[in-house]
């Protein structure tokens, strides 16, 4: 990896061990019963070591390791067991033979464990594998208002403290904005607050939801303004945020706040603080929808004058087949470490560790032809559900149950691949209908059984007679469970992968990329103006990449449903499909779920998979139930606040039903 940006962050955090105190502040202190007793709140909004602080601003270096330990907070998105974005949705499923889950905090959150009395994946304390955002949030305030000071850090230059008070600016922003989706209307922490406040003072309260949203987009703003075009210093910054993320970011925000879960969403029309304040605007408004779409727009313009654009895979020397070329450009947009189409990547929680933890859950069992190499193959713990590989498109870029050209009605029937399907199916080889005559990001971002996977270090140079996968029972056996559905996360493996040797490359988390981007314009402009050219356009950009027809082309005539795209109802059905298979795997689903009020739906029923423990092809692809999840509407819509927390404030109000 290029960057040495996590090996500072490290450092940083390690340097300052000794005198943690600067990050672990004394937090809110309210009397529980009128005798001695205190118990502390998540809210760390008051300094407890003035003297400590103000040692880490005495020049330039010191100075910067406070920075490194503001981005330090930064979630683990390589590490499945902490991203729940990826996890707790529908997109994958966890293997748990030995009944461990119970032991791990994130993965149990698909399987109905969280609580109130003690919050998984709490944004808010930070605990049970979640970061601390708001102390988080504290650091930010500290580094802000101290390099903020002219008198403090005297060999700082103007333009570097300008930049460095705009980094702060926008961590705070994304860390507030992390607690917003998760709870909705949270409490503000502009500046935190001096030792001797007032009880009255601390005892902070959530804010509406619309002065939230507008309080994050103010703070993007101030960072967007100062922060770099692009990073220069690629030797040693590579991951720091520059203007293009924070534009992005803001359109995310203000996207996440125009859907229905935050925007006029009547299953709180009875939410108030306890002084009878409404926390959500009972009222729709059209015109979120707009500023979204203003704000998307703005955010791409920019990346594109700064030549971020849709990731194509370069010739590489050894020619490979158009096919193949397509898979692996869509591919490495996510895996391919630092590439053209990243507006911002993860890397300050992202070292080789975890990225080699979160890799090898995606790295298959295949047939080598070689017994040593295959006795190293790792064993992936989750992959994707049936329901996923069901969602992505057929070749002709519609939906498998509105193709009204080909037949998936009966996705286990049997089927031999033939030569002219020998990049995407082993040539010879019995499968599933399913895995036939579907899109290309079917075959770039799926391992299935008799799936052909093309890597770097392919036996023949090439993308013919290559690695292709075996997944059936006792051609795997115990040493290399597959995962419980029979697929693997081919697109999150990173194509140079070494399988003898078990070398991973370490590539930055996608957080932010420009089809995300494209894609959150068009849902916003089509929410605000219908389907006009622009909704088009940027839709088709992406699927062009993908190597499918135009939304009109494919649907027109190819869908049972031709004229689907033609409302803003269909364009809304289509938008949010593409969305879920353009950055599956990428944590973006569940979010995406959960603020178009879609997670009722979604995410209640089955979990069903391949039965990947039977050896002939027969037994092997029957459709087998899993697990049967719940989703308890409108609950799990906000994740529940601590029951200590609401004691120890009493001004601070649960989300409803928890």
């Amino acid at each position: 990896m290029k960057s040495n940006f996590i090996q500072k962050i490290k450092q940083s955090v390690l340097s300052q061990t000794p005198k943690r105190n600067i990050s672990m502040v004394i937090m809110i202190l309210i009397m529980i019963v009128p005798v001695t007793s205190c118990k502390k709140s998540f809210l760390d909004v008051v300094p407890d070591n003035v003297s400590t602080i103000a040692n880490a601003f005495v020049s330039q270096t010191e100075a910067e390791k406070y920075l490194f330990t503001c981005y330090s907070y930064l979630p683990t998105e390589t590490d499945p067991t902490y991203n729940v974005g990826l996890t707790a949705g529908d997109e994958v499923w966890v293997e748990d033979p030995a009944n461990h889950i119970r032991s791990t905090n994130v993965l149990q959150l698909p399987r109905g464990f969280q609580n109130s009395s003690d919050p998984i994946a709490n944004y808010m304390n930070g605990t049970r594998d979640a970061a601390a955002n708001y102390k988080a949030i504290r650091d930010c305030n500290v580094f802000i208002e101290n390099v903020s000071d002219k008198s403090k850090v005297l060999d700082l230059d103007i333009d570097t403290r300008e930049r460095w008070i705009a980094e702060a600016q926008f961590l705070k922003a994304f860390y507030h904005f992390q607690l917003f989706r998760a709870y909705g209307p949270i409490p503000i922490i502009d500046k935190n607050l001096p030792i001797d406040a007032s009880i009255d003072d601390i005892r902070v309260k959530r804010r509406p939801v619309d002065e939230v949203v507008n309080y994050i987009a103010g703070l993007y703003d101030q960072a967007a303004a100062k922060l770099p075009l692009t990073i220069r210093n690629e030797g040693s910054e590579l991951g720091r945020v520059t203007k293009a993320a924070a534009l992005s970011m803001k359109a995310k925000l203000l996207v996440t706040a125009a859907s229905p879960l935050f925007n006029g969403n009547p299953d709180y029309n009875s939410f108030k603080n306890k002084d009878g304040e409404q926390l959500f605007n009972p009222t729709f408004s059209v015109e979120k929808w707009q500023r979204a779409a203003d704000a998307c727009k703005a955010a791409i313009d920019f990346c594109e004058s700064q030549n971020i654009r849709l990731y194509t895979f370069p010739t590489p020397t050894n020619p490979l087949s158009q096919t193949t070329m397509t898979q692996m450009g869509i591919r490495n947009a996510m895996s391919e470490k630092w590439n053209e189409e990243l507006i911002w990547g993860l890397t300050a929680n992202n070292n080789i560790n975890y990225n080699s933890f979160f890799q090898s859950m995606c790295a298959g069992q295949y047939d080598f032809n070689n017994a040593d190499a295959a006795k190293s193959a790792n064993r992936p713990l989750l992959g994707p559900t049936l329901k996923m590989a069901k969602m992505f498109y057929t070749k002709n870029g519609v939906p498998i149950n509105e193709d009204k050209t080909l037949d998936f009605s009966d996705v286990a029937q049997l089927r031999v691949g033939t030569h002219d399907e020998r990049f995407n199916i082993k040539e010879g080889e019995t499968t599933a209908r399913l895995n036939f005559d579907r899109e290309p990001r079917y075959y770039a971002d799926l391992g299935f059984d008799r799936g052909v996977w093309y890597m770097a270090n392919s036996p023949t140079k090439t993308d013919e007679d290559t690695w292709w996968m075996k997944a059936r029972g006792a051609e795997v056996g115990q040493s290399s469970p597959i995962p419980i559905a029979g697929f693997y996360m081919k697109k999150a493996l990173n194509w140079h992968y070494e399988w003898a040797t078990v070398t991973y490359i370490n590539y930055p988390w996608p957080e932010m990329r420009l089809s995300d981007l494209y894609l959150l314009y068009s849902e916003a402009l089509n929410e605000a103006q219908g389907p006009v050219a622009d909704v088009y356009t940027y839709v088709n950009r992406v699927r062009a990449r993908a190597g499918l027809p135009t939304v009109q082309d494919a649907w027109t005539n190819y869908s049972i449903n031709p004229t689907k795209y033609t409302t803003k109802e269909g364009m809304r059905s289509i938008i949010q499909r593409e969305r879920s298979l353009e950055l599956c795997f990428e944590g973006h689903r569940f979010w995406d779920l959960l603020r178009w009020k879609t997670a009722g739906v979604e995410l209640n029923g089955n979990v069903t998979g391949w039965t990947i423990s039977e050896n002939s092809p027969q037994l092997y692809y029957r459709e087998r139930l899993i697990f049967s999840r719940h989703f308890v509407i409108p609950r799990d819509y906000l994740w529940p606040i601590k029951e200590s927390d609401l004691l120890v404030n009493q001004n601070l109000v649960q989300n409803p039903n928890w």
